[in-house]
């Protein structure tokens, strides 16, 4: 009876880890003919019909939904919000338009520019509601760390002599359009044509909040062709152009914890060449490591972990000079940057390509479509080694995910 006890005890010991370490399957929101669901592991569930929704985003704790109910023309994007705990979407406002926001990173609470007017939203009985005035003049902005101030953006100025510099703010989330409360952050003396803009925008912070970064922005002519990245330390300090890029928001990404940032490096709007993976550490003193193999262009990234960076990656197409600008058939392929070891790890079909690759928590997601094909499939794989499957069909564009760790 003894040794049954000591047996029993051993296999509860054995199991009960790999029962905690066991993580829950991944939670998305995602578009499918327009309209807004949510998949928390095999269960889908819609939340709206009749509309046409884009840009969902939760709420730092993952109670809230908010996402843009617009038109097919472009002319219309009135802000709603999803209340996953009521199940009920309801407009923060009377009427709210707006095409840039963003959820604090420490509370429920909603910032949105409405044609150059910066607001936040007010709570009431737990929930975003109603609204108070921020700044004016603003071109582009995000959160601070801490969730009580905003570093923003206001394009520069057209003068006799050309475009002037542009200027970056720190402002507080209750400065209500006080003067005395827009303190000047940095001021980036641009210049032609090395650095060479009119706006700043896609801001983001490193792991540490130690550094920001974010992409200068040159008239709508030039941009097409070539943006700068460009970072800044927290205290409007220290700033660095990084390299030239496209305006691709999601094609430079923080390490998850170092101040390592990886982007996508290369100028011209076509990706049939000239698209390489670097990594630039910052503050940058050092050349940039590129791994990008001669005869390929990578066309998206994410970080898998601090040592190993996945690429959506391409054959070049050089001999390509007019017409129809051809598909990129992309596959994923893991960059290991210690050992530069490279690999592939998604085999789409001859008629796939796979895109937007994303981490939630373990598994490793992109968007799998067919090269005239207007919606796709998501596609899941745990770790680098694991089985892929299908895990959405047939949605407009790749899921947004809830943060494992914004819920602990």
């Amino acid at each position: 009876m003894k040794n049954r006890l000591i047996v029993v005890l051993l296999l509860v010991s054995f199991l009960l880890p790999m029962a905690v370490n066991a993580e829950a399957p991944p939670t998305a929101a995602f578009i499918r003919d327009h309209q807004l669901w949510i998949k928390k592991g095999e269960q889908e569930t819609q939340i709206t019909k009749g509309r046409y929704v884009y840009s969902p985003k939760w709420s730092y704790d993952g109670r809230f939904i908010a996402y843009i109910d617009g038109d097919e023309q472009g002319e219309k994007s009135d802000l709603y919000i999803h209340d996953t705990k009521a199940k009920e979407s309801y407009q923060p406002y009377v009427r709210v338009e707006t095409s840039d926001f963003k959820w604090s990173p420490v509370k429920n609470q909603l910032a949105y520019s409405d044609h150059g007017l910066l607001n936040v939203t007010k709570v009431k009985d737990g929930r975003p509601q109603g609204f108070q005035n921020v700044a004016l003049g603003v071109s582009g902005f995000e959160w601070f760390p801490n969730g009580k101030e905003f570093i923003v953006s206001s394009q520069s100025s057209l003068r006799p002599t050309g475009w002037g510099p542009i200027p970056l703010y720190k402002i507080p989330v209750n400065a209500n359009l006080a003067n005395d409360k827009m303190k000047k952050f940095y001021t980036i003396q641009t210049q032609e044509p090395d650095l060479f803009g009119i706006d700043a925008d896609y801001f983001k912070w490193s792991h540490d909040g130690k550094w920001v970064s974010f992409i200068l922005i040159p008239t709508a002519s030039w941009s097409m062709d070539s943006q700068t990245l460009c970072v800044l330390s927290n205290q409007g300090e220290q700033f660095q152009a990084v390299g030239k890029m496209l305006g691709y928001k999601d094609w430079f990404k923080w390490a998850p914890s170092s101040n390592q940032l990886a982007y996508i490096s290369g100028e011209g709007r076509f990706l049939v060449e000239n698209k390489k993976a670097k990594i630039a550490d910052i503050p940058i003193f050092n050349e940039q490591k590129e791994y990008t193999p001669t005869g390929f262009v990578d066309l998206d990234l994410e970080w898998y972990s601090q040592d190993q960076v996945i690429v959506a990656r391409a054959k070049e197409n050089k001999e390509w000079t007019e017409g129809p600008v051809p598909t990129m058939y992309t596959a994923l392929y893991a960059i290991n940057i210690k050992t530069e070891e490279q690999k592939q790890i998604t085999f789409p079909k001859k008629n796939e390509l796979d895109l937007d690759p994303q981490m939630a928590g373990h598994h490793l997601t992109w968007f799998r479509k067919g090269p005239n094909d207007v919606r796709g499939d998501i596609w899941v794989k745990e770790g680098l080694s694991g089985e892929e499957y299908q895990w959405i069909r047939n949605v407009d564009s790749a899921p947004v995910f809830l943060d494992v760790k914004e819920k602990q």
